[in-house]
């Protein structure tokens, strides 16, 4: 059997001398380690052998195998460079073409256009605030003079969490939050996300609110139409038309709703604006006595005015866009154009 173990080295090293391709270095691993392979037929020859015979032949056939495997290793490895330096070899590279840019996010639509009103506002002198998504009942209705048996908390589709807890229904709450706690005079803005059960081509069951207030003594009607007229002009062009409408909320008296003259159209009429030539675009008011009663303002002394707008609706007008799902489907083709 020594014989024959030295015959197969001598053959193994004649043929892998001549291996050049990856196919024929299969076919020797094959050969010599396959389930058919020599090696395995000197494992079945040794079962022969006695057991003096088969503790000298098992050592002898076990190197032989190891030396099989290395050299088939370092031969697979080399094969494996030269290919890649043939491949190399043969590509062209063109030292004139432009490279490769790297492509960067944008920051989504809305969170743009809530960065461009946070500061305008700014701009104006108000500080932003924030608050909890998840409300009591009492801060998301109760302290907005919208006491339990109030009609309009039907018109909220709220989200309850459980018997004294919701999804906030409006960013209102921030405002009973920071007057609670500070003294006149203030003014803040309060964005962030609200959630009503709501759900078509011009809602979603979450979306995105600014809240507004100022508080401080004479401030009258007249400051809030200045001031919302400014803010709607600096957002959709010093031509913008504004108009006021009256209108009703629970925390505002006297409360009106702000028309914008159609972006689309510009006062002519068209689907957007359903003709009109009008687009409303947010709801606002004096605030009501009773909610400065909740946080011990005097109302007396105090006046304010509170206002509020939904993000995804300034979006859709300042971009044209004529379904609020298509801000949360993360189309990229729809979000590269931002």
């Amino acid at each position: 059997m020594l014989k024959i173990i030295e015959k197969h080295r001598q053959d193994f090293d004649s043929r892998i001398r001549s291996t050049s391709t990856p196919e024929h270095l299969k076919q020797l691993r094959i050969d010599f380690l396959g389930k058919k392979g020599c090696v395995q037929a000197l494992m079945k020859d040794l079962r022969q052998a006695t057991p003096e015979e088969k503790r000298q032949l098992g050592k002898l056939i076990n190197d032989f195998k190891q030396y099989v495997e290395n050299l088939l290793s370092e031969k697979e490895e080399g094969l494996g460079k030269s290919s890649k330096d043939q491949s190399s070899k043969g590509e062209s590279f063109d030292t004139t073409l432009p490279g490769k840019k790297e492509t960067t996010g944008t920051l989504h639509p809305i969170t743009q256009v809530m960065e461009e009103i946070k500061t305008i506002f700014l701009g104006l002198g108000f500080q932003v605030e924030e608050g909890p998504e998840i409300e009591t009942d009492y801060y998301n209705f109760e302290a907005l003079n919208i006491p339990k048996d109030h009609p309009a908390r039907d018109m909220q589709d709220t989200f309850y969490v459980d018997g004294d807890a919701v999804l906030r229904t409006h960013t209102s709450p921030v405002q009973i939050h920071v007057m609670e706690n500070r003294e006149p005079p203030l003014r803040i803005i309060a964005p962030g996300k609200v959630y009503r059960c709501d759900s078509d081509v011009s809602h979603t069951p979450m979306f995105h609110q600014i809240e507004g207030l100022m508080v401080d003594e004479n401030v009258s009607f007249s400051h809030l139409k200045g001031i919302m007229s400014i803010f709607l002009q600096e957002v959709f062009g010093k031509e913008t038309k504004v108009r006021f409408r009256p209108s009703f909320f629970p925390f505002t008296c006297p409360s009106a709703e702000v028309d914008i003259q159609c972006v689309i159209c510009r006062g002519k009429g068209c689907r957007v604006c359903s003709q009109t030539g009008w687009v409303e675009i947010l709801g606002a008011g004096m605030v009501d006595p009773a909610v400065f009663k909740c946080v011990d303002y005097d109302s007396e002394k105090w006046t304010g005015f509170a206002f509020g707008l939904g993000i995804e609706r300034i979006s859709m007008l300042k971009y044209g866009i004529n379904d609020i799902r298509l801000f949360f489907e993360n189309d990229l083709r729809f979000l590269k154009q931002f």
